[in-house]
């Protein structure tokens, strides 16, 4: 019975998340929410990990969860879930736009989608922001205003801008060096 939620639950991430791997993120903090499979903190290693590996993010944090869930089934039934929806619905356009390449509607319809998947992004983003640098556990308890923020996170995700910025590395040197800092921040305070 497990697997067959895995599946449909990834089914439907992958039948609405439009605008690729980082769109399901909304989707999967709803999906935490839900079943508890995983928590906030948990979503945000799973981001970080499947950033890091090669492969798209939506299957790779699939397969992750899945594994979670359930072992390597729970892989198989959550990562098919997620791509079926994907290769049916291409296989659907590319029949219907041959037909209508050229129609305005068909490009408004495109035109529209744009928005809508920088939208879903920017609130991932924003998200995966709130675990990483509020901590509003720790404020609710002290009510010290620089409790708010895990002071720790703000300081190496400015680092981290700073580097990418200054020098534009390589996106390997850039995951290389984000690993040595979180690694000499947490030891270091």
């Amino acid at each position: 019975m497990i697997l067959l939620r895995l599946f449909f639950e990834y089914f439907k991430i992958g039948l609405f998340s439009v605008g690729g791997g980082l769109a399901t993120i909304p989707f999967l903090y709803d999906l935490s929410d839900k079943t508890g499979w995983f928590s906030y903190e948990q979503l945000s290693n799973m981001i970080a990990i499947s950033e890091s590996t090669p492969g798209p993010i939506g299957v790779n944090m699939a397969t992750y969860v899945g594994h979670m869930v359930f072992g390597i089934p729970g892989s198989i039934c959550a990562t098919v879930g997620l791509v079926i929806p994907s290769v049916i619905i291409t296989l659907i356009i590319i029949k219907v736009l041959e037909h209508f390449k050229n129609s305005s509607t068909i490009n408004s319809v495109f035109y529209g989608l744009r928005p809508a998947s920088v939208a879903l992004i920017a609130a991932a983003g924003v998200e995966v922001a709130k675990v990483s640098i509020i901590t509003l556990d720790r404020y609710l308890v002290s009510h010290v205003p620089l409790e708010l923020f895990n002071i720790k996170s703000c300081i190496l995700a400015l680092c981290i801008f700073a580097i990418l910025k200054i020098f534009k590395p390589h996106p390997l040197y850039l995951l290389a060096i984000s690993a040595v800092c979180g690694i000499v921040f947490q030891m270091a305070f």
